[in-house]
């Protein structure tokens, strides 16, 4: 760099003249030296759109752009260059002066067509990168909207003369120009348009991709294409996907069909200087009436071609003219501002297109340019691959959503005796996924298997082998097993999925009848026990290895479940993080529901939905380390009254003295009502039991909502359902409680099996 000091000012010329004093305060921006052209002379004159004309700086008339005192003898007639503004979108009216005062429109059309074809031929054969720079144009030091804050006013190199420069509205220079589009205001003479050279581009598509990258979602991404456009770059955009959009390597199989995701415009109200005050209501604009909802793209039209070339292409050449009408609707009277003030670009994926977007500009701003043809293409390539990548995570996050949600029960069974509730946390929003689980198995003879485990990890594995040892634990449970003897196979099917399959679980199993709990532990943190009068206990469980350990011996334990009572299970997560150790979660968690049950009084239990609620409420910032499953169930128990029981010898009079029991139990409860078909059913279900078992037969009436009758005996073999022939003597039995019973089923015990069925109160 130069040893001179440079002094920044931020209206400073870009390129003053060669007669400029050196002692000028301005310091060397004005010192800056003028590129030869060819001949040797100063910068080469263009007869071209956009560029300055030999014969116009020499005589031009008014004043320059700079507010400094005695600029225009400083920098000349011919040193008149503005400098884009860091932001704005000025009007431009069509066909208006130029700061050198000759009309954009009464250049060489001829040169113009020249010079856009020479663009458009670069940016076809792909020789030219999004930081190339076509003939004529210069490097990536130029300063451009939304960063030339950032320069400080520095020049990198020199500079072309700018097209599009906007023109006074009296058609003299120096006069008063119309509002910005932005802010509403007049504009000043020599107010700069956005990205007139290749460093104005270069910085847009910089921080228009940085926007589009930082989305998440396919919402975030659309909105961020359609937010670093408008009004920068276009003034309304169109955004059209493919419904619906293909995952990965899908083939669809239907046809392309175009659904338009979002539209976005410069909004009709402006931000000014005195805050945002709303504007008057302007005339229906053609932008507002642009863009059907729906279309499908038909094999060789129009459309189909534009979008199978892929390259963004302007909307005035034949093959943009023929695809619009399919694109925006034939039957919607639509229409485009004329010129080069629309671009269609495809938006393509890794492997097909995915969609379009349509960047439009008004009639009161200039049209676009060749090297805009190199802007869209990037916008489209970004947002495409960002759409494609948010499609594919999309899919990547349903299927971990679905996976945990088949894993842990939708719906939690309705038991005897028992309430239940239930919640699940993943550990991250981004992983919803994890080895926490919870469930409650129906038992034989009103029972309830309550399960709560924990897998190392909260991964895609773990929710695997999660759900594998779920599985297994309610097989276990539907065999009747004992707790401890349900953690004993457990783990010997960790040790069978692998070495390192490392799990903690706890095995509970309530009877209502006789208001008992039998709990086994292995490695997870112990049960809370929350009483009707407002006593939180932390119950005392022997610890036990976690299961994969192998080669150790579980240990059960049983202790009341007084009516009333609320046990609690959960897993680590809830009361362990980096904060606290898991023993002062468990005491924190003990307080909070003794607290929790003070505010309902000592008579009435929390409402279990509730209290879930509070003690996940307890969780503070940075204690959300691990999933969490939480199990709460309230025990009701079955009052003695409720409940008749009989052991029945097996001899051939076990039928009818059922009858007489059940009828007498009925009487005593006053449902005389059930008389009849339960003497039917018992006697059927009885006279099955007696025929094969060689102990005595079990008889129990229960009556809560409904009257559920079972029947025990010791043959391991479960009945079958079948219809029988009419020849058959037998076989009708089950039939008949299929028939008059609300529900039935039977299930194996570890010394036999009981068979069951339910009747609904009158």
């Amino acid at each position: 760099m130069d040893s001179t000091r440079v002094t920044e000012h931020p209206t400073s010329c870009d390129r003053p003249s060669t007669g400029a004093d050196p002692t000028d305060p301005r310091g060397a921006l004005l010192r800056t030296p003028v590129p030869p052209g060819p001949s040797g002379s100063a910068l080469p004159a263009q007869g071209c759109a956009g560029q300055t004309p030999p014969d116009a700086g020499a005589g031009s008339p008014g004043t320059s752009e700079h507010s400094q005192p005695g600029a225009e003898q400083a920098a000349g007639a011919d040193g008149h260059r503005p400098r884009p503004g860091s932001e704005g979108v000025p009007v431009q009216p069509d066909g208006a002066r130029s700061a050198t005062g000759v009309r954009s429109g009464d250049l060489p059309s001829a040169c113009a067509a020249a010079s856009g074809e020479a663009a458009a031929g670069a940016m076809d054969s792909g020789d030219l990168a999004p930081g190339d720079t076509a003939p004529g144009d210069t490097g990536p030091g130029d300063t451009g909207p939304g960063e030339a804050a950032s320069d400080g006013g520095r020049q990198a190199g020199p500079v072309r003369p700018a097209s599009g420069v906007p023109a006074d509205t009296g058609g003299r220079h120096g006069g008063t120009l119309g509002p910005d589009r932005r802010t509403g205001q007049p504009t000043a003479p020599g107010q700069p348009t956005p990205m007139r050279r290749d460093g104005d581009r270069l910085r847009f598509v910089g921080a228009a991709t940085r926007r589009i990258a930082r989305g998440m979602d396919l919402d975030e991404i659309v909105m961020g294409l359609c937010r670093a456009t408008v009004p920068t770059f276009a003034d309304a955009i169109l955004v059209y996907l493919r419904e619906p959009l293909p995952v990965g390597d899908e083939r669809p199989t239907g046809p392309l069909v175009l659904r338009l995701r979002r539209t976005d415009r410069i909004p009709a109200e402006r931000d000014t200087e005195g805050g945002f005050t709303p504007a008057a209501q302007p005339e229906p604009s053609e932008l507002e009436t642009v863009g059907a909802e729906l279309c499908e793209v038909r094999p060789g039209s129009a459309l189909a071609e534009v979008l199978r070339g892929v390259r963004p292409v302007f909307t005035d050449t034949p093959s943009a003219c023929a695809a619009l009408p399919e694109l925006l609707g034939e039957e919607r009277d639509f229409a485009l501002p004329e010129g080069r003030r629309a671009i269609l670009a495809p938006l393509r994926g890794r492997r097909r297109v995915i969609g379009a977007a349509l960047f439009l500009r008004g009639p009161e701003r200039v049209a676009f340019e060749a090297d805009d043809l190199l802007v869209a293409a990037q916008l489209a390539t970004h947002s495409a691959l960002g759409i494609d990548k948010a499609v594919l995570y999309g899919r990547e996050a349903y299927i971990a959503d679905e996976l945990q949600r088949t894993m842990l029960p939708e719906n939690l069974p309705r038991c005897t005796g028992v309430r239940l509730a239930s919640r699940y946390l993943p550990a991250a929003e981004t992983a919803r996924v994890g080895g926490d689980w919870y469930d409650a198995i129906p038992l034989p003879g009103s029972r309830v298997a309550l399960v709560v485990g924990d897998v190392m990890g909260h991964s895609m594995t773990s929710a695997a082998i999660m759900g594998q040892l779920r599985t297994t634990a309610q097989t276990l449970a539907g065999l009747d097993l004992p707790p401890q003897e349900v953690l004993h196979h457990l783990d010997e099917q960790a040790q069978r999925l692998g070495t390192d399959r490392m799990a903690t679980c706890l095995y509970a199993v309530y009877d209502p009848v006789a208001h008992r709990i039998t709990v086994a532990n292995a490695g997870h943190p112990p049960p809370v026990l929350l009483h009707l009068g407002g006593e939180a206990e932390v119950l005392r469980v022997p610890a036990g290895a976690p299961i994969g350990v192998g080669g150790v011996d579980f240990e059960a334990v049983e202790l009341d479940a007084p009516a009333g009572a609320t046990l609690l299970l959960y897993t680590d997560g809830l009361v362990e993080s980096r904060l606290r150790d898991v023993w002062t979660g468990i005491e924190q968690l003990r307080e909070r529901l003794a607290a929790t049950a003070q505010l309902t009084g000592p008579d009435h239990p929390p409402p279990l939905e509730a209290l879930c609620d509070e003690v996940l409420d307890m969780l503070g910032p940075g204690d959300r380390d691990d999933d969490i499953a939480l199990l709460a169930a309230r025990f009701d128990g079955i009052a003695p009254s409720d409940v008749s029981y009989w052991f029945l010898d097996p001899e051939d009079a076990a039928p009818g003295k059922a009858r007489r029991l059940a009828r007498r139990a009925l009487a005593r409860w006053g449902m005389e009502d059930l008389t009849d078909a339960v003497e039917l059913l018992v006697s059927e279900v009885v006279t099955n039991a007696v025929r094969y078992a060689s102990k005595p037969v079990t008889l129990r009436l229960l009556r809560t909502d409904v009257l559920r009758c079972e029947v025990g005996d010791d043959v391991p073999q479960l009945p079958r359902l079948r219809q029988a022939r009419a020849t058959d003597e037998g076989g009708r039995g089950l039939y008949l409680v299929n028939r008059l019973a609300r529900r039935w089923g039977a299930t194996r015990l570890s010394t036999g099996k009981v068979v069951w069925f339910e009747l609904n109160r009158g």
